[in-house]
């Protein structure tokens, strides 16, 4: 399982698999996904909405991707630091952003990004306290 700094996993992206399928329809439908949900940042045209994981990504809007590669660690459930103040961030701004979401996309839609984005600190955990 491909998980990223923050504890998302990158399995379950539809940008992540659209990716490796090679799949420009399916990178189409999730730009219009995420512009659904307000992540506009997130979006481009298919080739701009290509992505390998969080190398692809400038910076972390959490600060947790360049704190990562700061301390050469593969995501923060390895880290020494365990939780800290990013990663607890950007915990509450999942929380957040579930609750919200709940309300805006359809229940297939809504599982998508839980899967993909609403389990951080369940991967996160699972890795630091290996279960």
């Amino acid at each position: 399982m491909k998980i990223a700094y923050c504890g998302d996993c990158c399995d379950h992206c539809q940008r992540y698999i659209a990716t490796l399928n090679g799949n420009m329809d399916k990178l189409k439908e999730a730009a219009i996904l995420m512009k659904k949900v307000g992540w506009h940042h997130n979006i481009g045209t298919p080739e701009k909405m290509i992505c390998h994981g969080c190398q692809d990504v400038e910076s972390c809007e959490y600060g947790v991707k360049e704190c990562c590669l700061e301390k050469n660690i593969e995501n923060c459930g390895v880290c020494s630091d365990y939780p800290c103040s990013k990663i607890q961030n950007a915990f509450e701004i999942t929380r957040i952003n579930a609750e919200k979401f709940k309300k805006i996309l359809s229940s297939k839609e809504y599982e998508t990004f839980h899967k993909a984005f609403f389990l951080k600190k369940e991967n996160l955990e699972k890795i630091r306290y290996k279960i």
